[in-house]
């Protein structure tokens, strides 16, 4: 690799891994927030109904609010996009963003040739934010229905 082609490889890593914490910490934090700030109440206002119906509007709830939050991570990452001129416009960047983070790739979008990697750093932050989701979506279900179980529990 040449020297200039080196330098632009390590201004990806440069930027990427910075964002990969930042969004792992947010996510993390929106977790933690969901977990103890928005379950607990939103579950004991539907505890006295059916359990399925409550259990239905608690995850329908927790569904949104974590897709909301993957969308905010995604939006960091078009905003770097757009302060790089990696892109050209913030529909773009976004559209781009979310593609990238969610591996699925099929927007007829790319960066320019010198951030690329970044593309795909994006993907293996969106990896683990996705990983962190899954876990957090299978403990709270986990929770109403333990494995071997077939009476779901009351609690969320």
């Amino acid at each position: 690799m040449h020297p200039p082609e080196q330098a632009l490889w390590y201004a990806d890593w440069a930027w990427s891994l910075p964002l990969i914490v930042l969004t792992v910490v947010i996510h993390v934090l929106g977790l933690w927030l969901l977990n103890g700030r928005v379950i607990p109440p939103l579950s004991t206002m539907v505890a006295g109904r059916h359990a399925t119906g409550a259990f239905v509007v608690v995850m329908g709830i927790t569904i949104l609010l974590v897709t909301f939050l993957h969308g905010v991570e995604a939006a960091i990452w078009a905003g770097a996009y757009l302060f790089l001129e990696a892109l050209p416009n913030p529909r773009s960047a976004m559209l781009y963003s979310l593609g990238s983070m969610t591996t699925f790739g099929h927007a007829n979008l790319f960066l320019r040739d010198h951030w690329q990697l970044m593309g795909a750093l994006e993907a293996l932050n969106g990896i683990i934010l996705f990983g962190l989701t899954t876990a957090f979506l299978f403990a709270r279900i986990q929770r109403i229905w333990p494995l071997g179980s077939e009476e779901p529990h009351r609690g969320f």
